[in-house]
């Protein structure tokens, strides 16, 4: 048993997509983060390397996400087991990508994995969703969600939570960037309104609804004019100083529409090519840089499988 071990590497993800705030996700190909699980004939788990996070994430197992996650499958099936984790990022804490969400699916789907639990992504989903917790302080799964089950994932319920996976044309591309500016999300999540008028719930709850049409029919003129966000996006636009900037370049460039993904600083855009998500992607980037702030870039389709075990 001790020589046993896993590399998994779970994806990135845009939430929100505009109306979508904590309802909607789905999963990229690129960044993403990497897991890897060894078993021990130790009775404790331990974070033996974390890489890739600039010394900022916690070697203690209850307060890091992936552990965290982990524990709370173990703790359920009362598994007694010693693990070894070496956690790798490869994308930026607090980028609005997902990032904590990417690692706690990482953990529990090694888990599963390696101990052959056979479990469901539906009951790997309550540890993921634990994991998250300690990152953002709030019980949320449109990072999560897609993370784990890959595709475009819409949240009907949180209690209990149910997860739909939708249909969306196979040719939509996204553009993102990145800008070096920090966001945190449990301070972000302050900035909405608890409260919110019957004219902006009902304005938001049609976008929401064309939005899913537009995808389920490959209708990209509604899917444009529906990733309107009348909650988060007017209070988090403030925080990201090359907001309209960004927006404007990849308008300009022939994008579907552009938005803030999860509690930003990270933007995206949606297009139906490649090549046009790539030039959209450069101009968005030399918005961000005529601004003042570095930033990085990412293209990818929508990611169908979500978490994979890597050779």
């Amino acid at each position: 048993m001790s020589s046993k071990s896993i590399k998994v590497f779970a994806p990135a993800s845009v939430s929100n997509v505009g109306p979508g705030f904590d309802m909607m996700g789905f999963a990229l190909h690129t960044p993403g983060d990497e897991v890897t699980v060894k078993l021990t004939d130790r009775k404790e788990i331990r974070i033996v390397k974390i890489s890739g996070d600039n010394g900022y994430l916690p070697y203690e197992i209850e307060k890091n996400t992936t552990t965290g996650a982990m524990l709370s499958l173990l703790k359920k099936y009362r598994i007694n087991a010693g693990m070894d984790v070496f956690i790798h990022k490869k994308m930026g804490i607090g980028s609005g990508l997902g990032s904590s969400a990417a690692s706690a699916v990482a953990g529990v789907f090694a888990l599963n994995e390696l101990l052959e639990l056979r479990l469901s992504r539906y009951e790997l989903l309550e540890h993921a969703l634990k994991g998250e917790f300690i990152a953002s302080r709030s019980i949320h799964a449109d990072n999560v969600a897609p993370c784990l089950y890959g595709g475009f994932v819409l949240i009907r319920s949180y209690n209990p939570i149910d997860i739909i996976k939708i249909d969306y044309p196979d040719d939509l591309y996204c553009s993102i960037v990145y800008p070096n500016i920090e966001i945190k999300t449990s301070e972000a999540r302050k900035l909405i309104s608890k409260n919110v008028s019957m004219k902006k719930a009902i304005a938001q709850a049609g976008n929401a609804s064309a939005l899913i049409a537009g995808l389920i029919t490959a209708d990209y003129d509604l899917i444009g004019r529906s990733i309107v966000d009348y909650f988060a996006e007017p209070k988090r636009a403030a925080l990201i100083p090359c907001y309209d900037d960004v927006r404007n370049a990849a308008l300009e460039k022939g994008a579907i529409n552009c938005n803030i993904t999860g509690s930003g600083p990270s933007m995206f855009a949606f297009s139906r090519s490649e090549s046009d998500a790539r030039s959209i992607a450069r101009a968005m980037l030399k918005a961000v840089k005529s601004a003042g702030f570095d930033g990085k870039t990412y293209v990818s389709k929508i990611n169908k499988k979500g978490p994979v075990v890597l050779k």
